[in-house]
């Protein structure tokens, strides 16, 4: 049970500048409480050469009063209730708002997702492929959008999760507010960004990495070769997690992407017996060969807690580069390199990318 101090402390450090999950976490693993790491920020920022003010207490008190109004609850990373495959992902949100039936999120998922501007032919089949799955016992994960997402929320009721790029409270797209609203009341809606926050292009592959991270397998029904359903793809394949497409005609531009993420290594997949196949008894072991580097660097939190900041900020530039090889080229500690990138992100200096790399602010 966390206090509720400690509560409202963490949802203050999360919203103050240039905190994000990892600069978060290891705030947290350093300090020990929220309160304190707040304390401590002006400090670590001067080191890293800049001045510091932490989010307003009223600016949070706020926020939790339209939580409640939105009729939505906080749920944070280390609670029980917490979704443990998503625990599992790299750079999982400390700080959920969620309506509806949050032990969906607990049982074997499954996120279909794809383009906006579906086919006819592909809305059927997201819709279809959902329901078969539902009725199989699994939850069906997806983004709320247009198209294929749509489809998919529509063909697992009740038994869907639905993740926004806004504030809980906020519909998007329009068109979507009663699809929406049906999701929080009988399946289960999830938003990381805060109350009120309307959707920004750089908020949307955040909530797709909560839906890769959420299901053990991720299926893409149509897109288009820069879509970002395969985004979701790639970051399902960072995760461990299982890739499958729906391959399509090579005269359908919609079907370029299913049909590049099978020749890369997603498993193609033609009906839903083959997907219910794949996922059920999933043990972390995915079939697809579709894989994407990921971070290799271990950072014990007792080390991090004592750790001394190693001086790395000439090894960087504005071109992302490795954690590990940070830490390769210093010839540091994991700890003390990644105390060296919590001052200099803090500070506003540093940039976190995908894949564990990191890049100085252009």
């Amino acid at each position: 049970m966390i206090a509720q101090e400690e509560a409202f402390a963490r949802i203050r450090l999360l919203r103050s500048p240039n905190i994000g999950p990892v600069s978060y976490r290891q705030l947290l693993a350093r300090f020990g409480s929220a309160q304190a790491a707040i304390e401590a920020l002006p400090d670590l920022a001067q080191r890293g050469g800049r001045a510091y003010v932490a989010a307003a207490p009223e600016r949070i008190a706020e926020e939790i009063s339209q939580v409640r109004r939105a009729s939505a609850k906080y749920l944070f990373h280390d609670q029980p209730d917490y979704p443990a495959l998503l625990a599992e992902a790299d750079g999982a949100p400390p700080i959920l708002t969620w309506r509806g039936d949050l032990s969906l999120a607990q049982k074997p998922c499954v996120a279909i997702v794809g383009a906006r501007n579906a086919s006819a032919a592909a809305v059927k089949l997201a819709r279809d492929f959902s329901a078969a799955l539902s009725a199989a016992g699994f939850i069906i994960v997806s983004g709320l959008a247009r198209g294929i997402d749509g489809a998919a929320h529509w063909g697992a009721m009740p038994a869907t999760v639905g993740v926004i790029a806004s504030g809980i409270d906020v519909t998007y797209p329009p068109e979507h507010a009663d699809l929406q609203e049906r999701v929080a009341v009988d399946g289960l809606l999830l938003a990381e960004q805060p109350p009120g926050t309307e959707p920004l292009a750089r908020h949307f592959p955040s909530r797709n990495r909560i839906i890769a991270g959420i299901a053990a397998g991720t299926l893409v029904v149509e897109a288009a070769p820069k879509s970002g359903s395969l985004i979701t793809a790639r970051l399902a394949a960072e995760a461990g997690r299982e890739v499958m497409a729906i391959p399509g005609s090579p005269l359908e531009g919609r079907a370029t992407g299913c049909n590049q993420l099978i020749r890369d290594g997603a498993v193609l997949v033609q009906t839903p017996d083959d997907v219910i196949e794949l996922m059920t008894g999933f043990d972390g072991t995915p079939r697809s060969t579709f894989r994407e580097a990921t971070a290799h660097y271990i950072v014990d939190q007792d080390e991090l807690a004592a750790a001394e900041p190693a001086d790395v900020a000439a090894l960087l530039t504005s071109a992302p580069v490795a954690v590990d090889e940070l830490i390769r080229q210093s010839g540091e500690s994991a700890a003390a390199v990644q105390m060296a990138l919590l001052e200099l992100e803090i500070s506003g200096r540093l940039v976190r990318h995908a894949g564990g790399r990191v890049s100085l602010t252009a």
